[in-house]
């Protein structure tokens, strides 16, 4: 795969350390491990190996990849081995993709509690989905539920919601049969809307001796500032979004591929960076068309913040499993369901990492790109040192 033209690396290696001097004191030790990560990556200062054709002996240096889950060029490979994982556990039925969204108060004092809040909104969702699911009169099943965190908008702001991809019924609650929805109707958003709404609510002030505030909102830190804060909130309707269901188990994975390891922004977005600052594509979900798809301009400073916002607490897990799916039963559930479908269990596919993913290549997986011929290994360098053997021709190699 060809090098994009422009990358997050690029704007991070010329213009981050200006910005992390202007900005000493104001910037998380997360922050500043993610920036050096990507500006690493696949350079010399990680180690790589040289590889060389059988053939033709056409030579190639390869750089290691960071692999850190915030980095545009690393996700590729994270995202095919998950799927990999997954792909097993598919069950042949209609899948739907929901969206819980938070209000833009309870963001405001997301970005300062990170930690706290996003795992209020991943628990206060998935609860919201299993009960309502339960319930006999909606469907009357236990249900598995996938659930991923994104915390941006297409313009890289803050805009915390979790994308949950749900089997279209579940396993009833004494386990005799396999319950489906309706076709093109899982459950009611306004209802699910509003159970989600008084849950996350019950959990955020039991969980207020745990937050901080700054700024504007330091007052909240106490109880009755925070509660009198909170109390429009619970009269406003909060978003919860039912997509239509997905052509099929193929098209679920094919969804999760670009939603399961999406950082901020891809590189394959960017269109330069100059004086007037980082022109990227985005999405103005308020037009209609053609009209939807921009550009914007952002000040090089603005666009570092933006992308560093969404920076996620080091050891915090942005997919989860919940229901039948959860981890500790997952196997014995999805095995019950497809049990109760009479349907077999799929040979799963393993993925096989590429030697660049693994950083431990002896054999590539990509042919020679003049004869196409075998590539082996012939040198690994360490970190911070370069090859003894030079290329035949100078091909850097993303197998992002």
């Amino acid at each position: 795969m060809s090098r994009p033209a422009l990358e997050v690396a690029d704007i991070f290696r010329d213009h981050g350390p200006a910005w992390r001097r202007a900005n000493a004191g104001r910037v998380s030790l997360c922050q500043l491990k993610v920036m050096s990560a990507i500006e690493n990556c696949r350079t010399a200062a990680l180690g790589g190996h040289v590889a060389r054709c059988e053939k033709c002996s056409h030579t190639q240096i390869a750089y290691n990849s960071c692999r850190n889950r915030h980095c545009p060029k690393c996700q590729g490979a994270a995202a095919r081995q998950w799927l990999a994982e997954r792909e097993a556990e598919l069950l042949p039925v209609a899948y739907y993709h929901m969206v819980f969204t938070l209000p833009a108060p309870i963001g405001a004092i997301a970005y300062q509690n990170k930690a706290v809040i996003y795992d209020i909104l991943f628990k206060a969702s998935a609860e919201t989905l299993v009960t309502i699911a339960a319930d006999p009169k909606h469907l009357g099943v236990r249900v598995g539920v996938t659930s991923v965190l994104h915390t941006w908008g297409s313009a890289m702001t803050h805009h915390p919601h979790v994308h949950m991809i749900v089997p279209g019924g579940g396993i009833a609650l004494d386990g005799s049969r396999w319950v489906s929805c309706r076709p093109g109707f899982f459950l009611p958003v306004r209802v699910l809307s509003r159970l989600f709404r008084r849950l996350f609510l019950e959990k955020l002030i039991a969980a207020h001796n745990q937050l901080q505030f700054f700024g504007n909102h330091a007052a909240l830190a106490q109880a009755q500032p925070f509660a009198t804060y909170l109390a429009p909130l619970r009269r406003t309707e909060w978003v919860v979004y039912a997509k239509r269901p997905f052509g099929g188990p193929q098209a679920v994975l094919a969804y999760l591929s670009r939603y399961t390891h999406r950082v901020a922004i891809s590189n394959s977005r960017l269109i330069a960076c100059d004086e007037a600052g980082v022109t990227f594509k985005w999405k103005d979900y308020r037009a209609e068309g053609r009209e939807r798809q921009k550009l914007m301009t952002l000040a090089t400073g603005e666009f570092i913040r933006r992308f560093l916002i969404h920076v996620l607490p080091g050891g915090f897990h942005r997919i989860r499993h919940y229901g039948l799916f959860a981890s500790s039963k997952r196997a014995e559930n999805i095995a019950r369901a497809r049990q109760l479908l009479a349907v077999p269990k799929p040979q799963s596919k393993n993925a096989t990492p590429d030697a660049a993913d693994n950083n431990e290549p002896q054999t590539l997986s990509h042919p020679c790109p003049c004869c196409g011929g075998r590539m082996i290994v012939i040198e690994i360098f360490e970190r911070g040192c370069s090859p003894r053997t030079r290329p035949v021709s100078a091909v850097r190699i993303d197998t992002s």
